[in-house]
């Protein structure tokens, strides 16, 4: 089973690509700027990714440069005849491969199956880091410590997992939504209060004063990030 991420501004061609690849075999995610390509590319496990260089919020090559930051999944870009020198720097950027529009679905699902095979053989993934420091808290993935200020903390495994979801992108609020999709890998009913519980939990243990908190900011009617601390 692969997972393949479909990422262009133009829905039919989205829709288009997904007929294409219609397979048992795979699992289809779709994004339509490059901002979404990126989000899902870090909270799901992708195996390829297809991206149009032409888009808005954020154009393919600078999702491409993102991407590579953390993972080495294959990435075939979607390009017109007019676009060689963004083709050009794409590929010098980090893309494994180009399908020139209009597509052929036979070339399109030959090039796919091409990349997957090389990608899943050689045993590729995503290369994630193993450690993470804000301020006084510094959290050890491969060890699962968390100390603050040089000090242990004992977290539950769903605070712990709250902890370094906020870490791995600091200063990006997650929504309740969003954290409880991806802790709990559950459909979010019930998640705010759900969430909101295991924030106050997890302040308690790293924050000096709960009620004034250095890390774990609450942005109000958008969610939770973490901040670097007061200086």
């Amino acid at each position: 089973m692969a997972n393949i991420l479909i990422c262009d501004d133009d829905r039919d061609i989205v829709s288009a690509l997904a007929i294409y690849l219609s397979d048992p075999d795979y699992t289809l995610f779709r994004a339509y700027n490059g901002r979404e390509a990126v989000e899902i590319c870090a909270r799901e496990e992708i195996h390829l990714v297809l991206l149009d260089i032409m888009m808005p919020v954020m154009d393919g090559i600078t999702a491409l440069a993102k991407i590579r930051e953390t993972s080495n999944v294959p990435v075939i870009l979607l390009t017109a005849k007019s676009e060689d020198t963004d083709k050009i720097l794409g590929l010098n950027v980090g893309a494994d491969d180009y399908i020139t529009k209009p597509f052929n679905p036979l070339e399109v699902t030959a090039r796919v199956r091409s990349q997957l095979r090389r990608f899943l053989k050689l045993g590729g993934g995503v290369v994630r880091p193993e450690a993470f420091a804000i301020g006084g808290i510094e959290l050890n993935d491969r060890t699962k410590e968390v100390t603050v200020d040089g000090d242990p903390v004992s977290l539950t495994p769903k605070e712990y997992e709250i902890l370094k979801l906020l870490m791995a992108d600091p200063d990006r609020v997650f929504s309740p939504k969003e954290i409880y999709e991806q802790v709990w890998k559950e459909k979010p009913l019930g998640s705010e209060n759900t969430v909101a519980v295991h924030i106050r939990h997890l302040r308690e243990k790293i924050e000096i004063d709960p009620a004034d908190p250095r890390y774990v900011k609450v942005i109000f009617g958008q969610g939770y990030k973490i901040g670097k601390g007061r200086e």
